[in-house]
């Protein structure tokens, strides 16, 4: 079975969760026995392939159009989008950002037959530029490959464009991958429309659906409109491969509790610092990290300094790989805090460490995590209590730590992905 897969990054150029499920999942069906090509906007040529072919978006000519946008956005049936955006930002600094965007953006847009459009990649301002001009190259790479590809499958809403488009000029079914949605992202009342509307066209242009939780599935069910008998739900996995036996040195005598991901709203980081400040009230021998970066960042900077704990308290920045795996094995506890977590997968990672780990009742990884404390986000006192009781219970603790780490070594890549190759095989017709 061959599979053309559209996805937005891979290790290790990667920006959150998204790349590293989907370097999980390919290197898992690739023991099951799945070829993938994996498109992605910019690579970089240090990327695995071991498993996996990636094919460069910004190496291919778009061939599928002439010289008219809306002519091939009408042939492909899905509307040109209005604006550009930029994910994870407040609301006042997005409608800003719209209103400068909107006109540069229609009259900049157009592309020409046999041109290669170079894609950053990134998550920048002219990001649904280039989400819509990935689907045409996303098009062209299809028509080349549709005599040997079995399915198509896309990942997130970034690549939803790229996979209706596959289906409708080769015929191929389509799975699309549900890693987030708008009301992840933000909450109900400001979630972007148009990403909502993009959402919800792959969906529907879909065959099969697969959700990363069964919180997501019922997401896509009830805000989206999507029948229940077409959303799957596969959990996502850790892996295990090439992590082992990390040892650092600690600079500190202190006990370290750490929170890593996107500092914004959807990650609940102001929970963290107030809780943070209410077990500094009763022990002194502990250090919190916030590592990462967001559109909060500032905010939660200057709300450590109101509370008076900006000693106590470090702020890393952005950590990728090797580094992730540092902050891990010098973490006494890590909390993943979020107000709003379709998985997340960096408690698996934090597991597989042996760091003993909190999260949120509201993240997908609830759902199949056992020995993880779990809370509601918005429960500072019992996010405190947990924290403080990991950190002066030894017994606690190392119970948290092994029977975590034999947890998670359980939820294997290679079963998630048996279970993504039988949605395929039930859209192959």
């Amino acid at each position: 079975m061959k599979v053309l897969m559209f996805g937005w990054e891979f290790p290790p150029h990667i920006a959150g969760g998204l790349g590293t499920a989907c370097y999980g999942m390919t290197k898992g069906l690739a023991v099951n026995d799945v070829d993938v090509l994996f498109v992605m906007p910019s690579a970089s040529g240090d990327e695995d392939q071991s498993a996996v072919k990636i094919i460069n978006a910004s190496d291919v000519p778009v061939d599928t159009v002439s010289t008219s946008v809306d002519e091939f956005l009408g042939k492909v049936q899905f509307v040109h989008i209005g604006s550009n955006m930029v994910p994870y930002v407040d609301p006042e600094e997005f409608t800003s950002m719209v209103e400068e965007e909107r006109k540069k953006q229609i009259k900049n847009f157009r592309i020409q037959y046999g041109q290669k459009y170079k894609f950053s990649g990134k998550y920048g301002a002219n990001l649904m530029e280039e989400v819509a001009r990935y689907a045409m190259v996303g098009a062209t790479i299809a028509l080349q490959h549709a005599d040997e590809i079995d399915v198509i499958h896309a990942h997130d809403w970034l690549t939803y464009l790229a996979g209706i488009a596959a289906k409708q000029l080769t015929g191929k079914p389509l799975v699309v991958h549900v890693h987030a949605t708008s009301f992840d992202r933000s909450s109900n009342d400001h979630i972007d429309t148009r990403v909502y509307d993009l959402e919800k066209k792959g969906m529907e242009a879909a065959d099969k659906v697969i959700a990363v939780s069964d919180l997501t599935r019922n997401i896509v069910i009830n805000k989206y409109g999507i029948s229940p008998d077409k959303v799957v739900t596969v959990h996502n996995a850790v892996d295990f491969s090439g992590r082992e036996n990390l040892t650092v040195e600690r600079g500190v005598k202190d006990k370290v509790v750490t929170f890593l991901g996107r500092i914004t709203f959807q990650k609940g980081p102001e929970y963290f610092i107030e809780a943070a400040a209410k077990v500094l009230k009763r022990c002194s021998h502990v250090r919190f990290v916030m590592a990462g970066s967001g559109d909060m960042l500032n905010r939660c900077i200057r709300h450590v300094a109101r509370l008076g704990i900006s000693d106590r308290f470090h702020f890393t920045g952005f950590l990728r790989g090797a580094d992730v795996q540092k902050m891990f094995a010098l973490s006494d506890v890590y909390i993943m805090p979020s107000v709003s977590e379709p998985f997340g997968i960096s408690p698996l990672e934090a597991m597989r460490t042996n760091v003993p780990t909190i999260i949120s009742k509201q993240s997908g990884v609830a759902e199949v995590l056992k020995y993880a404390i779990k809370v509601d986000f918005w429960d500072i006192d019992a996010m405190a209590d947990a924290i403080y009781g990991l950190l002066n219970y030894p017994a606690l603790a190392d119970m948290a730590a092994h029977c975590g780490y034999d947890e998670v070594n359980a939820l294997k890549w290679n079963n998630a992905a048996y279970k993504v190759k039988k949605v395929y095989e039930s859209v192959i017709k």
